[in-house]
């Protein structure tokens, strides 16, 4: 005799946890407090007669009982998410959630939208930026834009379609540039205060400050010149429209600052990175109408290029 399932809020509370692998995060989720889904929790354990969690300090962590369960319940809750999104395009409702790196969102997808949501008014865009690649089996993302390094094995089960080439240039601040007097452009613009992206440094495929010096003719530094450091693009682009200093920038994400002439290509160098943008989503949902829908409107607008936003 088949036993009776747990109560399906009890289950999604599990999920949740188990896929955040943290109380609080989960509750702010499912819009309960901590201590409601803790509760819910426990009585899952209680009915199921063993513990799904062990609770540190910092999280939680799935018990091999837990790690049984998971796998089932993260494939049928995104099934449930899936049919619930089948049934809202019957209607003509269609909403897409999209990853896409912080860097790329700000500087350059943000501000191109508009022209999206112009020409499909019924999709629904919901874009979530993070420098983490989102796991599509769990985060109810329908597809993202990812940096991806050349050559890098491709995920089973997911379709990458290219989009662009990574490059870096030098930027800077255009008075920024005019107040280094008394010296030829590239001997001047060593002296200049460095802006940094660290999400750039430790990967092998990224050139740094010394590629940059002999890509201009330049001999390496003897002694680096101090500056900032920033965790993420858009913040260190702000900072170099300030004039805090110069920086090595991916290009598309200035083009808007240079074409503005809030920013000025500090020389005129191109450093090839070999990692590209790609268009990534589950092969499953490859077909769907809204991401089809976004996939060539992003294919188009890429191909615009110096197309002002």
């Amino acid at each position: 005799m088949a036993h009776a399932l747990p109560p399906l809020a009890a289950l999604r509370a599990f999920e949740a946890v188990a896929r955040h692998a943290n109380i609080t995060r989960a509750a702010d989720e499912l819009h309960v407090t901590p201590g409601a889904l803790s509760h819910q929790v426990r009585g899952l354990e209680e009915l199921l007669g063993c513990r799904l969690f062990e609770r540190r300090a910092r999280g939680v962590a799935l018990t091999p009982q837990g790690q049984a369960l998971f796998p089932g319940l993260r494939s049928g809750f995104g099934q449930i998410r899936e049919a619930v999104e089948a049934l809202r395009a019957l209607d003509g409702q269609q909403v897409l959630v999209l990853s896409a790196p912080p860097g790329f969102t700000s500087k350059w997808l943000a501000p191109r939208l508009y022209r999206f949501a112009e020409a499909h008014p019924r999709i629904e865009l919901r874009v979530a930026s993070s420098a983490a690649y989102a796991n599509f089996g769990s985060d109810g993302v329908d597809a993202a834009i990812r940096n991806v390094p050349d050559g890098r094995p491709r995920e089973a089960g997911l379709v990458y379609e290219k989009l662009a080439d990574v490059s870096l240039v030098p930027v800077c601040s255009p008075r920024l540039l005019a107040g280094a007097k008394g010296a030829p452009a590239r001997q001047r613009l060593r002296r200049l205060p460095r802006i940094h992206d660290d999400q750039l440094a430790g990967r092998p495929e990224m050139p740094g400050w010394d590629e940059l010096w002999r890509a201009a003719g330049l001999a390496p530094d003897v002694a680096p010149v101090p500056g900032m450091h920033f965790s993420s693009a858009d913040h260190a682009i702000d900072a170099a429209v300030q004039g805090a200093g110069v920086l090595l920038a991916h290009s598309m994400l200035v083009d808007d600052e240079v074409r503005g002439g809030r920013l000025v290509r500090a020389l005129d160098v191109v450093l090839p990175v070999a990692r590209s943008y790609h268009f990534v989503c589950p092969a499953r949902k490859r077909a769907l109408p809204a991401v089809a829908a976004f996939r060539d409107w992003l294919a188009a607008e890429m191909a615009r290029g110096a197309g002002a936003p």
